[in-house]
């Protein structure tokens, strides 16, 4: 049986992801399709399934009982090198990277555990996530989403153009090179948990993780830190680069005191194996070959991004929606991504 994968994007918003399976329906059966992404290859991603329903100490937790808040970052040092420019202010960072990298992440950190070992059914899983995202109007989505576009700045001491004076790039460009989400779902299992997401080009450093943040303690036993605050335990999982996972919990100063200090396990799958993962997209082609489609996403699962993407899209083209805030080149972003996490015990993670 022919085989076809298909690299996203998948379309561009919700009626094209429509017509594009209907083309390809029309042609192929489902089951001969493989939309690829590659984040879904790599070794850490395909580890928070492992870490989830492979240990008992963490399952029990996973729950708005005990988590206070996930945080998903992807951010890239790149901008438009190599002419990337004219391609990149047709689609932006929302459809680049939150439509299916993102989105992904959010739902194997989110979703329900499969009911039979080999994971085929995540696909369905993964869809109910989607499926709980909000429904959002256009004043949800100025309240919940942050965009910005980068100028110019220095990246690790080399001077960088703004994203307007990229080549290729319209001078009066509108296109985001970077989102800021804070989202819930409407589920038992997340319901009053907020998830916040942002990617972004031209940030500091290259890297992905998703920290899983615990609640405080709910008693103060011991003396204050200097910051004057309590800790929260903290799960988090690096996708890129230095694959691996860190969890940070409280541990008392030698002393006297009753002080605590945070302190930090990690895993790293380069120390651990000593041997290096394999690339995620020979991974995935593997798969292909084998006929397995774990790793790829459906046509239910696609639309189903799509439909929260495109009330986000649609939301930028009314009138009276904000233009894109600037943020300075070799920064961590536009200050107005903070206010979206104020208040929530929660603070953006300097990686």
């Amino acid at each position: 049986m022919s085989r076809v994968v298909i690299e996203k994007p998948f379309g561009r918003d919700l009626d094209s992801a429509r017509s594009l399976n209907r083309d390809v329906s029309a042609v192929l059966d489902e089951s001969q399709v493989y939309r690829i992404d590659h984040y879904l290859g790599k070794e850490t991603v395909q580890n928070i399934l492992a870490l989830r329903f492979g240990n008992s100490i963490f399952e029990p937790v996973w729950n708005r009982r005990h988590v206070n808040s996930v945080q998903v970052t992807v951010a890239e040092e790149v901008g438009m090198a190599g002419g990337r420019g004219a391609y990149y202010d047709t689609a932006g960072t929302l459809r680049d990277m939150v439509q299916n990298h993102m989105m992904q992440l959010l739902c194997l950190v989110a979703m329900e555990p499969p009911s039979i070992s080999r994971l085929t059914r995540c696909g369905t899983k993964k869809v109910k996530v989607l499926q709980a995202l909000p429904r959002w109007q256009a004043g949800d989505v100025f309240r919940n989403v942050v965009r910005g576009q980068y100028t110019a700045g220095s990246i690790q001491g080399t001077d960088v153009l703004g994203y307007r004076e990229e080549k290729g790039v319209a001078p009066d460009s509108k296109t985001d090179t970077y989102v800021a989400i804070r989202l819930e779902l409407n589920t038992w299992r997340w319901a009053g948990v907020p998830f916040f997401l942002r990617t972004g080009k031209r940030l500091p450093k290259r890297a992905t993780e998703i920290a899983i943040q615990f609640h405080r303690p709910p008693t103060e036993l011991f003396e204050p830190q200097l910051d004057g605050q309590s800790g929260a335990n903290q799960l988090v999982l690096r996708i890129q680069p230095n694959e691996g996972a860190s969890l940070t919990f409280e541990a008392k100063i030698p002393g006297s005191r009753r002080r605590l200090q945070e302190v930090r396990m990690d895993f790293r799958y380069g120390t651990a194996f000593a041997i290096p993962p394999p690339e995620a997209y020979e991974r995935l082609l593997l798969d292909v070959m084998l006929g397995d489609p774990t790793l790829y996403t459906r046509t239910d699962e696609v639309q189903s991004a799509w439909r929260f993407i495109t009330a986000i899209l649609g939301a930028w083209q009314q009138p009276d929606a904000p233009s894109p805030v600037t943020y300075v080149a070799g920064s961590w972003g536009p200050e107005a991504a903070d206010a979206l996490i104020t208040g929530t015990g929660a603070r953006w993670r300097r990686l």
